[in-house]
């Protein structure tokens, strides 16, 4: 037996491979793909007996076979992704004619290109040491997908200023991960008052106090009369009482060109600056904040 199974392998007969790895676990994935089509098959055919149309079939199949937490992140990536878009267009969202929008995107500015350029240099970096194609394709998508990623979630930030409506109301974000309407009669008070806070991005203390932290740092604290719900990253709601976030200066709106004139004709007044707490022209009385 022995010199049969050596001369066999001599011969060039291969041994079984043993438990199908790679084909069991591609076969498994394609089960799960199929049986998640059929549950949400099922569940849009429910929908549509109980009288929903089409569309509102498949958002009720869509929520109730994927997980509110899965819906969301996917639901912040596309819409960071989609900010990529608007910065280069230089564009705003949910900025109207008449509001005042106020950037907040200053600290982070910096962390978000350093980190950037550490993952173009590992993106490049891994290119060449990795002999395994497969495994280099994975990588190379990954670390094409982090860079996009990073990219998307400070366009989000640029392109989603903190925005003051002509009634006073408030609009008060956090990029595609936070958005809160705040009323004009539920502002008590509002001060500058930079702070340092240790914590997450969105971060709310056992007092009612909801921390929106750029760059390690706040230097607004809004005063409510009353609590306010709001909804985290992922779903969960909460109130709170006061609003702590960062707010840059106002951008200086742009001068008209005036006709030339003779020298000896010319006011050698100088033009007012744009004051660092609102912007020229604005009554205070219609920023809260």
């Amino acid at each position: 037996m022995g010199g049969l199974g050596r001369r066999g392998l001599a011969g060039g007969a291969r041994r079984p491979a043993g438990g199908g790895g790679a084909p069991g676990r591609a076969e498994a994935l394609v089960l799960a793909v199929l049986l998640e089509a059929w549950v949400r098959r099922s569940l849009y055919v429910a929908a549509r007996a109980r009288g929903a149309d089409r569309r509102a079939a498949r958002r009720a199949a869509v929520r109730e076979a994927v997980p509110v937490t899965v819906r969301r992140l996917v639901l912040h990536e596309l819409r960071a992704v989609a900010s990529l878009g608007r910065w280069v267009r230089r564009g705003t969202h949910g900025v109207r004619p008449g509001d005042l929008a106020a950037a907040y995107t200053g600290p982070q500015t910096a962390m978000m290109y350093g980190l950037l350029f550490v993952l173009v240099i590992e993106t490049v970096g891994l290119a060449f040491p990795i002999p395994w194609p497969a495994v280099h394709l994975v990588i190379l998508v990954l670390d094409l997908y982090g860079v996009v990623l990073v990219l998307a979630l400070h366009a989000a930030c640029v392109t989603r200023p903190h925005v003051v409506r002509p009634d006073g109301s408030l609009r008060i974000r956090h990029g595609a991960l936070f958005d809160l309407a705040v009323p004009p009669d539920a502002v008590a008070s509002v001060r500058v008052d930079r702070r340092y806070p240790e914590g997450h991005l969105i971060t709310l203390s056992e007092d009612g106090v909801l921390d929106l932290i750029v760059g390690s740092q706040t230097s607004v604290t809004l005063e409510l009369n009353r609590p306010l719900p709001f909804t985290r990253p992922l779903g969960a709601t909460e109130e709170a009482r006061t609003i702590r976030s960062r707010r840059g200066r106002w951008p200086c709106p742009p001068r008209r060109r005036r006709p030339r004139t003779p020298r000896s004709r010319r006011r050698r007044a100088a033009p007012a600056p744009c004051a660092p707490g609102r912007p020229n022209g604005v009554p205070a009385d219609r920023l809260p904040w």
